[in-house]
């Protein structure tokens, strides 16, 4: 795909994003007897390629083109949520700002509830909170393989996707990032601003859980023998703080009295190790909670009972999910009264049935395919995978079939493909299993197709036809220059003329079958290993056809026309592209004018790809002969990008040649060569039906309509590369 600037229709990312540095701290600026707020900064984004669901390549966000809204005296301060999600309030930002190509953000956590409290005391228990910023993209450019794009201060090959204009709207903490191996470092606060509170005659009331909250303890998560060492030593010091102070009560600073000093309490047991342990404890907890409420959710929607007994009984993931499913199983009421049965929704739809399909076939990120729901009864229904015959039976059963087992393989077939009438006429819900075959082999079809060659997609315009005909393009010639204005003010009229070009596309396709043995095998392999066949034959068809297209051009390149080069001089080499590229620049139009348009590709065959890729990147190119004089700089270094194509060299094709060469412009600017694609559809299509009679099996077709013809042939200049 030619590198390209697209403007959509803004969508919503969650860019997941390595964090550098995330840290909690009180609130310095809290006013005296108001609750002390955490303070938070993070590096929400370094400025890197990230991978994320649902996109087809690594994402790279363009902080340039970031806009962060303004307020009025400033920036506007966004929410901070955690997982994204607007009813999980942490706090909100104080400062937004790109540094170093990275976005730094900082705030308060501002939250009120349970959330906020969640993050604050996990993060100082030392879990490794993580980032994650939603923004809109607005602009996103499509960097393909064999080129790159610049972006915060970095070089991307492709292919990439660059978003280069997005609008920030939100900043998640999360448990786990784009990139897996970045972690956070959380501090409790600031030691040098913040020191404990001494318990003295004038705070000797302070309760202990109230003490142990403003050190920045959680006294439900403190482990009791802990727990039981540090009140002990709190309460001789509160009690040594009602006596009456003499100068030797009140210590050398030799440490003989540091058992009775409640705030060095922390300090020895931190250096003794202690509290590292109670930190790993309580990560831990707060993991078992986080496993807790997953569960919950999970399975069969919220279960606060379940999930509240979970956590106060100390029960962890295993009890958790074998308690979900005894709470699954029906329950039936008291004798005497109508059974009160609560039986979890396990229907099976075509919607299961298709992630069955793709959770057995191993599809990477089927979550970005299928509902949550339906996964998880898919998971639940087919344990271990669901197999082709199975499959089969589950779309006749709901379409109205009445055996039990496969063995009458044709009635199955043809419940599964065709509804019995009563079934249709009751009401009952059907399964179309040609669609969900469809729908599976549509996931791998892509696969295949993407699997070949694609150098054409990069040298050529692409057209969106709406049917079959032949279909025309002009362009404009003639005297369109301006002229100078007469005192009068009468304009001069210009001339126009126009040329033509055509091109029309046309249908290719191919009928696999998955025979019975497949589906007597139980393989539901044949489901994605066919439409993969499928796919990759439409790839060899395209290049098959374009590439036949463009060889046969011994009359489109002409040296009459200043677009064919022969002669040993026309090797590929420093003075060989210096021709070529004078020749493309001398081109003229119809006037006699220069054409304005300049070379922007090599395309070579594979004999060429080396000398091609050193003109492209080397800065030097040294002369080892006895000349007595030699260039070592390179001019051509970085000015045309080399495509290398297996088809030019190819004998089966006629015009072929493992030493010609092209030089191209742009396709965006004067295609040499056009694709047309019906309907702008420029993947192939698959469709699933019941075999014919004649033959046992399920069949697909995979079709492609398009077509391919030459342009413009100042479009290009062909050097032979011999004499």
């Amino acid at each position: 795909m030619p590198k390209t600037a697209t403007t959509e229709p803004a969508c919503t990312i969650c860019l997941r994003a390595p964090v550098g540095e995330l840290v909690a701290a009180k609130d310095a600026s809290a006013t005296e007897g108001a609750p002390a707020l955490r303070r938070f900064s993070m590096v929400a984004y370094t400025g890197g390629a990230m991978r994320l669901a649902g996109w087809q390549h690594p994402v790279v966000v363009d902080l340039a083109g970031m806009q962060i809204p303004a307020g009025p005296s400033g920036t506007k301060s966004r929410p901070i949520l955690k997982d994204h999600n607007p009813s999980l309030i942490v706090g909100h930002t104080e400062s937004v700002r790109v540094e170093r190509s990275q976005l730094l953000v900082s705030g308060v956590v501002s939250g009120a509830g349970a959330v906020a409290r969640e993050v604050v005391e996990s993060s100082l228990a030392g879990f490794p909170w993580q980032a994650s910023l939603g923004a809109s993209a607005e602009n996103i450019e499509s960097v393909p393989t064999g080129r790159s794009a610049q972006a915060n201060g970095r070089t991307f090959d492709g292919p990439v996707q660059v978003v280069r204009r997005s609008r920030l709207g939100e900043v998640s903490f999360v448990a786990l990032g784009a990139d897996d191996d970045t972690s956070a470092q959380v501090a409790a606060g600031d030691t040098k601003t913040h020191t404990p509170s001494t318990p003295t005659r004038e705070n000797n009331e302070m309760d202990f859980e109230a003490w142990l909250k403003d050190e920045g303890l959680d006294p439900e998560t403190l482990p009791d023998g802990l727990r039981s060492a540090i009140k002990a030593m709190w309460d001789k010091a509160q009690a040594r703080a009602q006596q009456p102070q003499t100068p030797a009560s009140e210590g050398t600073g030799d440490g003989a009295d540091d058992d009775d000093n409640a705030p060095a309490v922390l300090a020895r047991i931190d250096a003794e190790g202690v509290v590292s342990g109670m930190r790993a404890e309580a990560a831990g907890e707060a993991k078992r909670i986080a496993d807790v409420r997953r569960l919950c959710a999970a399975n069969g929607g919220r279960r606060d009972d379940t999930e509240a007994r979970a956590i106060s009984e100390g029960w962890d993931a295993q009890r958790t999910e074998l308690e979900i499913l005894r709470a699954d199983r029906p329950k039936v009421g008291a004798v005497g009264g109508a059974p009160a049965i609560h039986t979890p929704d396990n229907t099976v739809t075509s919607q299961v049935l298709e992630a069955a399909c793709l959770l057995t076939a191993k599809l990477g990120d089927v979550e970005d395919f299928c509902e949550e729901r339906d996964l998880d009864v898919a998971a639940k229904r087919f344990r271990g995978g669901i197999g082709l015959q199975e499959l089969l039976l589950e779309a006749a059963w709901a379409n109205g079939y009445t055996g039990r087992s496969f063995r009458d393989s044709r009635s199955v077939l043809r419940c599964a493909f065709q509804p019995s009438a009563p079934n249709v006429a009751a009401g009952f819900s059907t399964i179309g299993i040609g669609g969900i075959l469809s729908n599976v082999a549509n996931k791998f079809l892509l696969e295949g197709f993407f699997s070949v060659e694609r150098t054409w997609r990069n040298i050529t315009a692409v057209r969106n036809v709406s049917d079959f005909k032949t279909v025309t393009s002009y362009r404009l010639i003639g005297k369109d220059q301006y002229e100078r204005v007469a005192p009068g003010g009468e304009l001069t009229h210009g001339e126009l003329g126009e040329e033509q070009y055509t091109n029309k596309a046309d249908t290719y396709g191919l009928l696999l079958s998955i025979d019975r043995r497949d589906i007597i095998n139980d393989d539901l392999g044949a489901i994605t290993t066919v439409p993969r066949k499928l796919g990759r034959g439409s790839g060899l068809k395209i290049n098959d056809v374009f590439w036949s297209v463009f060889l046969n051009n011994s009359a489109f390149f002409t040296a009459g026309g200043g677009s064919f080069l022969t002669g040993a001089q026309s090797a590929l080499s420093i003075d060989g592209l210096t021709s070529a590229e004078t020749a493309f620049m001398d081109q003229v139009d119809s006037d006699g004018k220069p054409i304005g348009v300049m070379p922007a590709l090599m395309l070579v065959p594979t004999s060429l790809s080396a000398i091609g890729t050193q003109l492209f990147k080397s800065l030097e190119l040294r002369d080892t002969t006895a000349s007595t004089k030699f260039p070592v700089a390179n001019p051509h270094q970085g000015k045309f990008r080399v495509e290398v194509s297996r088809y030019l060299g190819n004998a089966q094709y006629a015009g072929s040649s493992i030493k010609a060469w092209y030089l191209l412009a742009d396709p965006a600017d004067l295609p040499v060569i056009e694709t047309a694609f019906l309907n702008g559809q420029e993947a192939p299509t698959i469709e699933t039906a019941e075999a014919d009679f004649n033959v046992l099996g399920v069949q697909m077709r995979g079709y492609h309509d398009f077509g391919v013809n030459l342009q413009d042939s100042r479009g290009g200049v062909k050097s032979k590369g011999e004499a």
